[in-house]
């Protein structure tokens, strides 16, 4: 398979899991990104704005509109960092948590016939390493380099 297709597959796949998710969402109030950010946080953990810019693919100034657009609705809370009070943790709150949990129902429901168990383990664990390699820069040779870097 070729970089093309490889590209063009995932580029599909994508769009129309975008798809899918949208109409899953349609009337909830909650936007692909929002669900993202929300999902995110669902582990309970709390992150970072930083962070959470990063895992959801967002422009820190958007990522941080749509936070308080979040917490507006009363479904997200910020708090202080404990381990470092310079930085701000963003986390549901119950209300949010409650939200998203219906909504996680609804999307899981709006993609009917996906692979489940193994199958979907495989994906998550094939698509995980190609995120990976995608992310090591590599010289010209294939090799990993610590010479190219994000503005390469």
């Amino acid at each position: 398979m070729s970089v093309d297709d490889l590209a063009t597959l995932l580029t599909r796949a994508e769009r129309l899991a975008a798809r899918r998710l949208r109409a899953a969402l349609e009337g909830t109030g909650c936007t692909v990104d929002a669900w993202r950010v929300l999902s995110l946080l669902a582990d309970g953990e709390g992150h970072g704005m930083t962070a959470i810019a990063e895992r959801v693919l967002l422009p820190p100034p958007t990522l941080t509109r749509l936070v308080d657009q979040l917490v507006d609705d009363g479904w997200v809370h910020r708090r202080v960092d404990p381990l470092d009070r310079r930085r701000v943790l963003a986390a549901l709150t119950p209300r949010g948590a409650e939200h998203w949990r219906r909504l996680r129902d609804r999307v899981a429901d709006g993609f009917p016939g996906l692979p489940g168990g193994a199958d979907e383990e495989l994906l998550a664990a094939l698509l995980g390493r190609l995120i990976d390699r995608l992310e090591t820069p590599r010289s010209p040779d294939g090799a990993p380099s610590a010479r190219l870097g994000a503005g390469s």
